[in-house]
This record gives C-alpha cells, sequence and structure tokens, in this order.
C-alpha cells in the first residue's frame, strides 16, 4: 500500500497573535505542523509499521518547510516532498486540492490521509476537494483505520449521531479527527536519522503544472480581514441566601441582561 500525507505549515496558535490594520503581525511568530495533520503524520506511521506500507508527505507553501518535513521523518515517515512555489502564497482550498490531484497522480497512491481541518483556517474542505477532483471514495472525522486487504479498509468515523463503521475501497481521501491517536515524540536515533534523508523540492513548474492550471486564476475564496475576539467581560459571583440571590439574578436579567 502507497499512502499519501498531506503536512500544512501553520502559525503557533498557543502563542498571542496581534492584528493590525486586518492584518496578523508577523514579527516573532513561530510556525508548527498543523496538529490534524500530525495526528494523519502518525496514522500513516501505523499503517507503515502494522501493514507494511510505503509513506510519502507532500507539503505545500513557499518559504522553508524542512524542520517541519525532518520531523516527519524522525516519527517514520519514508519520502517528502515539498512543493515550494511563491505563486501559492494567497491559494484557497481548492487549488491546494489541484495541487495535490497532481502530486497524487504522479505517485499512484493507494491512499491519502489528510488531517481534518488546519487550525489556521478551520475550513476543512482541502481533503474533500481533492477527493472530487481524483473521483474517489472520501470520509471524512475518521478516529479509526484497519486495512482488511490489498484494496479494501475499515474505518470509524464520528457522525452526528455517533460512531460510524465504513467499508471503503482504494484509492480512497480519509481526513482524520485529532481523536484517531497521540501523536509520537521522535526518538533521537529517528532525529538524526532524518538530518540524513533528501526532501524533493520543486515548484508548480516542476511538477508539470502552473498557477492558472490548478485554477489560481480564478480564486474561490480568500481572507478579508482578520479580526482580534473581543474579550469576554469578568462574570458576577453571588453569595448569600438562596432567595435574594434569585432575587438579584432575575433583576440583572431582565434590566442588565435584557434576557426577558
Amino acid at each position: 500500500m502507497k499512502i499519501l500525507t498531506t503536512v500544512k505549515k501553520v502559525v503557533d496558535v498557543e502563542l498571542t497573535i496581534h492584528v493590525e490594520n486586518g492584518a496578523i503581525v508577523e514579527d516573532g511568530l513561530q510556525y508548527v505542523i498543523n496538529a490534524w495533520d500530525e495526528n494523519a503524520v502518525e496514522a500513516a506511521v501505523q499503517l507503515k509499521e502494522n501493514n507494511g506500507a510505503q509513506t510519502t508527505l507532500v507539503s505545500i507553501g513557499s518559504g522553508d518547510n524542512t524542520d517541519m518535513i525532518r520531523k516527519c521523518y524522525a516519527m517514520g515517515i519514508d519520502d517528502g516532498i515539498h512543493i515550494d512555489d511563491s505563486a501559492l502564497e494567497k491559494a484557497d482550498a481548492s487549488v491546494f486540492a489541484k495541487v495535490l490531484q497532481k502530486v497524487y497522480e504522479q505517485g499512484d497512491y493507494d491512499l491519502v490521509l489528510t488531517g481534518k481541518q488546519a487550525q489556521d483556517t478551520d475550513s476543512g474542505q482541502t481533503g474533500i476537494m481533492l477527493a472530487e477532483y481524483l473521483g474517489v471514495a472520501c470520509v471524512s472525522n475518521v478516529i479509526a483505520i484497519e486495512v482488511l486487504d490489498d484494496t479494501n479498509i475499515k474505518v470509524s468515523r464520528l457522525g452526528d449521531a455517533g460512531t460510524e463503521i465504513v467499508e471503503v475501497a482504494l484509492p480512497a481521501v480519509i481526513t482524520v479527527s485529532d481523536s484517531i491517536n497521540e501523536p509520537r515524540l521522535p526518538a533521537m536515533r529517528g532525529i538524526m536519522m532524518a538530518k540524513k534523508k533528501k526532501i524533493q523540492v520543486m515548484d508548480l513548474a516542476g511538477l508539470g503544472t502552473s498557477y492558472d492550471e490548478v485554477g489560481g486564476g480564478s480564486i474561490r475564496s480568500e481572507i478579508a480581514e482578520f479580526m482580534e475576539s473581543k474579550t469576554r467581560q469578568a462574570g458576577q459571583k453571588f453569595e448569600g441566601d438562596a432567595a435574594e440571590i434569585t432575587a438579584k439574578v432575575v433583576d440583572l436579567l431582565a434590566n442588565e441582561a435584557k434576557v426577558f
């Protein structure tokens, strides 16, 4: 089984992020692997360990993604591809899906694993769009994967009414929930070996395509503005006689909060 896993570099949301004039202030920002994508990497490595799968990682975006890809190598990924092209700086989910389609078609993969969503945009669309462009099955929000044979897998997904069990014929695209596993911490031996591994870097031309061909000329969505969330006001705590507290709370709800 050949597995393609996608990884996105995102701003570390654990840090304090500042917004000025509708844009994120870049100074001092740090970037990390998208959390859901790290779960997808762990799922791919487990399939490699348990079923002898061959794993390839692809990361899209201009800039230095080397450390992120090498971390995935240290976790157990076999090969890495970096699509580095400044034209993709303002690409949307549809464009990214088209680029991934080109990568997929060059590698003849059986299974694509992506994170359910990205922690910077939270759109959760790229993997599903990729499946549509490829004309293959897609299951989202997956929490478990079981290989049945060379052409079929069984997955569990979190649905609206509970856990759903789905049998899927390969090839397919699976988007994973962060409930599927706990990503491993790379061992020192893996980290040292990862430093020596090659990363295949190419732009859109090297991939055999162009910005217009992947839909860059007709972006379907864009971020218009970033806004800082409003600070939540501190709540009030009441102590004392229950009857007095009830009267006071009802008065506040009616006259201050205007609930009634």
